[in-house]
């Protein structure tokens, strides 16, 4: 036989084989998949479960005996399993007329060990890491629980912490897992280098972004730790200054951190490109609706043509504009800003077109990652809820309220298709953050009504149980003062965003010659007018005693002894105490500070009017005011300059006299340069100051930053002038002096600290004009009020 026809024989015969196996193959493979779609059993067989009852791993299968199930149904049953986190593996099998459910059973934690920690406490890792005493054990949870910890040292500059991790057996299915820290040196960050800049220093650049170079302090601030977030956060950061100062074509071209590990120190190398500086152009509003004239919204713009170009402007505008087409009946208005670069001379020209947008409503709001926080405290930051029209403008500044807020790491605000083409669903991702705080701090100051040393301990959360109230309680005193305070705040009194709350305190002090004790408390309620313009009113009721010192008053009698020099008209308040005080107050604020911190523009304004006579021993009207305006006068040096302003008034009504220590007295916020209490009205005899009726005080400031030191430290000088008058008084006696209208004058320098321990500062200020009986204190040092 020749070998092709041995070939065609052989594959003639397999051909053959193949026609008579097939069809069989195929025939047994239909009947098992027949029987597979359309099995029945007559009992379900539940092995493996030790803890989890049989009844309840049935109830998971969706499987029935008697009734037909299929491959699809066995699948199901088994995610269903799985899904329930009580298992590690399933296999579900059919033998005969019985389903064979085999499982195996996660052992369940007993306790979380952690081991070799300091620097962060334990209940710290326990809150980071998904494992917890009686849920359910996995070798995928513990792994990510460990990169968690990971993750924890390096947020505080522990990069190279390593984590172990040992799963101890107790039996009965019960494990206790160990974490094993080995915590590594802190890194740090050895600079910041920026290049592609011009308009503005790199010290300057360095200012805006909240990553810094370490220095001694850097232990307190925690602000040079390396983490890529934070790196992101201060591009963001870099664009916005950029963006607000006229730079549109402002790009962060990169931002890493290169890591020595020979120092184990970071480098921290951000690469710009700043573009032109551009100026407002043409700025036009046009309308497509019917019924809104553009011309008449021309009041809502905020940009002005030939102003220094910022995006922050063209925000609040757009705002403006919408709201208030809003509020004329077009909810489902949209506005848009249209800008027209024109690189010849560096303009923007903006055209804000109104049109009527798609009629697209808020199906429902959903919110992620509030593990603590109450839905309601979200929700509540949102001017739309379920049914509304949809508007992004109002979407973005619940964002920024949620922000604000500090309850968040982070805020994010997404959109996704709901069940009908014109619904939406928000969703709103959250990742919480810390927002208890427990302090303790010392310090000094060398003038005021608690001058000298002083410790104080505080205990504050932002978001008690979740709830978005304020709670703090403080205790402090010095060599010349004891004070406890309890303050209480619910922000959105019966689901209005109106502020109430309640404070409770008790403050004593000691003069040279005589001291005092207030008890008292206030109820208080906000209320939001606008943005930017607030309002509070508060009931007040608090009880004053005075004692003369020993010092004063060796027998104890109320009365001072010869060698002790006292006006007779303080020791008349103290022998008249105790006195009570029921007053009503009301205040109006005014606010668009663009950073409470760091201010650099801006106006904050206050009025208080305060009515004394509702029941105690106190009558009288007083009238105060201040107000503060920040303006920015060198951006390349960051030179911020201030004025402020301020003025007063107290009077008696109906018969009722002023008391003594109802009158005012002069301190660092109305003059420096001088004592407290050390100008006005004063008994020429004893040469005690005793406050006067009517104040007025102006200052201008400059400050700037230190060019010998770092940034990073927190660190600004100040130049100032001050001028002031205190004067007026209710009192009647041949010794009083110092009465008149007599404007007095200083002019000084400062530093100012922003201290891990709060904002200090030190002034020392010369008295430029002096009246006689004024007492001069040219050092000052304390806690610096911005506002």
């Amino acid at each position: 036989m020749k070998p092709a026809s041995r070939f065609t024989s052989a594959v003639s015969a397999a051909a053959l084989s193949a026609a008579l196996v097939v069809p069989g193959a195929v025939a047994v493979q239909m009947a098992t998949l027949s029987v597979a779609q359309a099995a029945v059993v007559r009992s379900i067989d539940v092995q493996g479960n030790k803890r989890v009852d049989s009844e309840t791993v049935r109830s998971y299968l969706g499987i029935t005996p008697g009734k037909n199930f299929s491959n699809a149904d066995i699948d199901e049953a088994v995610k269903r399993l799985f899904a329930t986190g009580m298992f590690s593996d399933v296999r579900i099998n059919q033998s005969g007329s019985t389903l064979v459910v085999q499982v195996d059973e996660l052992s369940i934690v007993n306790q979380v060990l952690f081991q070799g920690n300091k620097k962060i406490k334990d209940v710290q890792l326990a809150q980071a890491v998904q494992l917890k005493p009686r849920a359910a054990f996995s070798n995928a949870a513990l792994e990510a629980d460990a990169d968690a910890v990971r993750q924890a040292y390096s947020r505080i500059g522990r990069d190279d912490a390593t984590v172990t991790t040992q799963v101890m057996d107790l039996g009965e299915g019960r494990v206790n897992v160990v974490f094993e820290i080995a915590e590594g040196d802190r890194t740090k960050i050895a600079r910041i280098d920026f290049s592609g800049n011009s308009a503005f220093s790199n010290r300057r650049l360095a200012e805006v972004i909240s990553t810094k170079r370490s220095n001694v302090l850097s232990f307190l601030m925690r602000d040079d730790v390396y983490d890529e977030n934070r790196i992101r956060a201060d591009e963001e950061a870099l664009r916005r200054f950029y963006f607000n100062r006229g730079y549109a074509d402002f790009q962060v071209i990169s931002a890493n951190g290169v890591l020595d590990e020979a120092t184990n120190e970071y480098v921290v190398s951000i690469t710009v490109d700043e573009g032109a500086r551009y100026t407002f152009g043409d700025i036009t509003v046009e309308s497509t609706i019917e019924g809104v004239d553009g011309e008449s919204l021309r009041g809502q713009l905020q940009t002005n043509a030939g102003a220094v170009y910022s995006a922050k402007k063209v925000e609040d505008t757009l705002i403006g504009i919408t709201e208030h087409v809003a509020g004329l009946g077009y909810a489902f208005a949209q506005v848009t800003p249209r800008g027209d670069r024109n690189f010849e001379n560096n303009t923007i020209s903006v055209a804000y077109t109104i049109d009527q947008g798609a009629r697209t409503y808020v199906e429902r709001i959903e919110i992620r990652g509030n593990a603590r926080t109450r839905d309601y405290v979200v929700r509540r930051e949102f001017d739309v809820s379920e049914g509304d029209a949809f508007n992004q403008v109002l979407i973005q500044r619940a964002k920024k309220r949620l922000e604000r807020l500090g309850y968040f790491q982070s805020v994010e605000i997404s959109t996704t298709p709901g069940s009908e083409p014109d619904q939406v669903v928000l969703v709103v991702d959250l990742v919480e953050q810390s927002t208890g705080e427990f302090s303790i701090g010392a310090g000094y100051t060398t003038g005021g009504e608690s001058s000298g040393p002083s410790v104080e301990a505080s205990i504050t959360e932002k978001n008690f149980l979740g709830r978005g109230q304020y709670i703090k309680v403080s205790a402090g005193g010095g060599e010349n003062s004891r004070d406890f305070t309890v303050s209480f705040t619910e922000p959105y009194f019966l689901g209005r965003r109106v502020a109430a709350g309640f404070d409770v305190f008790r403050q004593t002090r000691r003069y040279t010659n005589y001291e005092s004790e207030t008890t008292g408390g206030t109820v208080r309620i906000g209320l939001p007018i606008t943005e930017t313009l607030s309002t509070q009113f508060a009931y007040n009721l608090s009880q004053e005693k005075y004692n003369l010192r020993d010092r004063c008053d060796e027998n104890g009698d109320g009365f001072p002894d010869a060698g002790c020099s006292i006006s007779s008209a303080i020791v008349n308040g103290v022998q008249n105490s105790p006195w009570v005080k029921s007053s009503v107050s009301g205040t109006l604020l005014f606010n668009n500070i663009d950073n409470m911190k760091d201010p650099h523009s801006g106006l904050y304004a206050t009025f208080t009017t305060e009515f004394a006579g509702l029941g105690g021993d106190a009558e009288f009207l007083k009238l105060t005011g201040r107000a503060t305006y920040y303006h920015t006068i060198s951006e390349e040096m960051n030179i911020v300059g201030l004025l402020s302003g301020g003025a007063g008034h107290i009077a008696p009504t109906g018969d009722g006299e002023l008391r003594i220590f109802d009158h005012f007295k002069s301190n660092d916020r109305i003059i420096r340069g001088f004592e407290f209490n050390g100008i006005g009205p004063y008994d020429s005899a004893t040469k005690d100051h005793l406050g006067g009726t009517t104040y007025f005080h102006a200052s201008a400031e400059a400050q700037f930053p230190l060019p010998l030191i770092p940034e990073s430290f927190g660190v600004k000088g100040a130049i100032f002038a001050d001028a002031a008058t205190l004067y007026g008084s209710d009192l009647n006696f041949a010794e009083l002096s110092g009465t008149a209208m007599e404007w007095r004058a200083s002019a000084g320098a400062g530093l100012i600290w922003a201290s891990p321990f709060g904002p200090l500062r030190v002034d020392y200020a010369i008295p430029l004009k002096k009246v006689e009986g004024d007492e001069e204190q040219n050092f000052n040092f304390g806690i610096s009020t911005k506002f």
